[in-house]
This record gives structure tokens, sequence and C-alpha cells, in this order.
């Protein structure tokens, strides 16, 4: 061992003892290669112990007593005067014990990599995990609840629903029309705030009265209603909620079945001013080829120049024959008039 090479040339005298009930006997102490050899009378070798198994017994008294590790009975008593081969045993001990391999400390270490991963894991994936669960563990009833909740925060900016009862069966009407397959969804309109049509948790969708009013026919009020189901095709209206209130709120809905009123006001306002991203145009005109609903007119209403939805305009799947009528013309104007004018 090269860190031993030092003392080699160190000699010291010093008591060795065989056994407890041995008499002690002088020996001159060597450093070797890897042992600390003992040599008694007429230079004869009378023990070889390995430096690594070398034990001090006493530090910081005299004579200091070394030992073999594992046998305490055989002893090497090196006086006060020896003082330099005691601090060469000494230090070649801890040359020795800091190079070993430490069980503990490779333990210590694994397990803080593994402290160390499991937190990593909590702020990377634990709060999308989260928020997944949640997605999926919340029953319906539940969504509808907060659905009811959002829409409680939204009708402080829109109003109450409007509830003329003719217009809102004519709406019910429109409803099953376009989205035949939705058994669970239910329109409502507002007077402002919306812009467009808005899916909330439960399947409920505000629509503005813009869209009955400000138009000569049902088919842009249906075509934002078709939009709005592709868009929120492409992700759960429930997810984007808790993706944007945060995983404290997700993890209150888990472990109490609400969400704080402060989370759902701000989400609502996020709802009512963040501008949203329009649908793909080819899975926009695949779901109006399913509903039997021009794509035009609610393209015109996007952009009345046509310019920025021009492929909604040239590939209306019903531009050269009519589709099936929406309504009939006196729900239209029942509808129409749903807020009363």
């Amino acid at each position: 061992m090269k860190q031993f090479a030092e003392y080699r040339q160190l000699r010291a005298t010093g008591l060795w003892r065989e056994r407890p009930d041995a008499q002690r006997r002088n020996v001159t102490v060597s450093i070797g290669e890897a042992t600390l050899t003992l040599t008694g009378q007429n230079e004869r070798v009378v023990a070889h112990w390995s430096l690594p198994a070398l034990t001090h017994a006493n530090p910081g008294h005299y004579p200091a007593i070394f030992h073999p590790d594992g046998n305490p009975g055989e002893t090497l008593e090196l006086a006060e005067d020896q003082a330099e081969m005691i601090r060469a045993l000494n230090r070649l001990c801890t040359v020795i014990e800091r190079s070993r391999p430490h069980p503990g400390r490779l333990r210590m270490v694994i397990l803080s990599a593994v402290v160390l991963a499991v937190l990593v894991g909590g702020v990377f994936w634990l709060p999308d995990a989260l928020r997944r669960h949640a997605v999926t563990v919340v029953p319906q009833a539940k969504r509808a609840s907060i659905g009811a909740a959002l829409m409680s925060e939204i009708n402080r900016v829109s109003g109450p629903a409007c509830d003329q009862r003719e217009g809102q069966e004519a709406l019910d009407r429109l409803g099953r029309r376009v989205a035949a397959d939705d058994k669970r969804l239910r329109l409502l309109v507002v007077r402002e705030g919306v812009k467009g049509a808005l899916l909330l948790p439960g399947r409920v969708m505000l629509l503005n009265r813009t869209l009955f009013e400000d138009y000569e026919e049902p088919d842009v009020a249906a075509g934002f209603i078709l939009a709005e189901l592709v868009r929120s095709a492409s992700g759960d209206p429930l997810a984007a909620l808790l993706d944007y209130v945060g995983v404290r709120s997700a993890f209150q809905l888990l472990t109490t079945g609400d969400l704080p009123r402060t989370a759902l006001r701000s989400y609502a306002e996020h709802l009512l001013t963040d501008p949203r991203a329009r649908p793909p145009a080819p899975a926009l005109l695949a779901r109006f080829r399913t509903a039997q609903v021009r794509s035009s007119p609610y393209a015109f209403a996007l952009d009345v120049t046509g310019e920025t939805v021009l492929g909604l305009v040239e590939a209306d799947p019903f531009a050269a024959e009519a589709p099936p009528p929406l309504l009939r013309d006196f729900d239209w104007l029942r509808l129409q008039d749903i807020c009363g004018g």
C-alpha cells in the first residue's frame, strides 16, 4: 500500500503478549507492505498482524495498547516514548478506515437518493397524477354540482340564464337535433359575458343570446354548439378547471368533495376573459357532417369576410344540398325571444 511507504524504515520497541495468560516479551515493531511485524530475540519474527485489522484499544492513554481485530487477548504495548510509532499506527488505522466500504454510509446515500427522487417526483409527477385521479373518480353528480357552482360565479357577470319556457323547449329541441348522442347535454342562454358557447363540467353549455337574436337562422347557434363540443372532446372540462386552479384545490376536491369558492371565481373570470383557440377545421367539418349542419353560416359569424375561415366555407358538407331543418319556424321564433327581447 503506497500510503504506508513513508513508515517502512520506522522501528519501535514494545511488549508483546500472545494471550492473556502468557508472559509479555520485548519485541521490535516494524511496518511492512500491509502488515505490522513483531520481531523477538535473534531477529525471529513472532507475529504478523494485518494492518487493516489493527485496533488501538485505548486511544489517548499510555502505554498504548494495540491488538488484532477480533483477538483482544493478543496485545502490543507501546510506551509513551514510542510516540512516533503510535502516531504512525493511528494514522494508518485512520487511512485504512476511510478506504473501507461503509455499508451504513452507502445505505444513507441510497436512502437520500430515494428521498430526493420521491421529492422530485412529488414536484413534477404528483400534481399531474393527482389531477388525473380527481378527473377519473369525480362522479357525474359531483361534476354537475361543480358546474352549477361555476355557473353561479359566471352569472355574476352574465346574469341568470334566460328562462322563457317555450324558448327553452325550443332550445332543448335544437340540442337534441345537433347532439342526439349526448343525452346529458343541457343548453342554457345567458344575456352577456359568455363569448359564443361555453361548456361547463356536468355537460351544461352556456350560449350567448346574440347567437339567436343577431342571426336569421339557427345554423349559427348550432355551429357554436358543435364547435364547443369538438373543443371539449380534446380535453375534459373538469380537467381544464383543475389544471387552472392547481393541485391544492384538486386535493381539496378529493378530500372534501368541494372546490374553494375563490378558485371557482378565478376560473370563471378566466373563462369569460381569456381567448380560447378555435378547434381544428378537419375535426369541425367532420362533426358538422355527422350532425347534418352547414358550416358556412358558423364560419361567417366568426369572420364576416370569410378570409380566416375559408376552409369551413369551401368545404361546407352541405354547400350543394340543404340538410334536414334544424328547427321548425315557430320554434326558431320562440328561441329568438327566449330572453324576452
